[in-house]
């Protein structure tokens, strides 16, 4: 069932959260402020640093277990699908909104079949 390696789910974690960064521009809420602005922002930052933290091929600075990350996902991308009603967002356009729902629901989807443990390196032998 957990059919993602996480050498192919640390390559979704930066992409996502750049896309999060980027998402009040690219789906055109930004000029409107506030935490719909706000919460992908953070979150996308908060992604990208703790993927560079994270114990997997694409963690340089690796010492946050796997298992954890993937919690932190859940955590956050239930916090960014919900958020339209936590901030009261949610009557706005759907290019508000939705975005915040859409990535949130697909990233608990990676979550949930992404493998918890990195595949072991090989190493050489001399």
């Amino acid at each position: 069932m957990r059919f993602i390696p996480t050498k192919v789910h640390g390559i979704l974690d930066y992409i996502v959260g750049v896309a999060l960064i980027a998402a009040p521009w690219l789906f055109g809420f930004a000029s409107m402020g506030g935490p719909a602005v706000i919460i992908p922002i953070v979150l996308g930052v908060g992604l990208i640093v703790y993927s560079l933290f994270t114990k997997y091929e694409w963690g340089p600075f690796g010492f946050i277990p796997m298992p954890v990350h993937l919690v932190f996902d859940i955590v956050a991308s239930l916090f960014l699908a919900l958020s339209p009603w936590i901030f009261g967002f949610a009557n706005q356009a759907p290019n508000v909104w939705l975005p915040h729902v859409v990535v949130g629901i697909a990233v608990i989807v990676v979550v949930i079949f992404s493998q918890p443990q990195p595949a072991r390196v090989k190493t050489a032998t001399a």
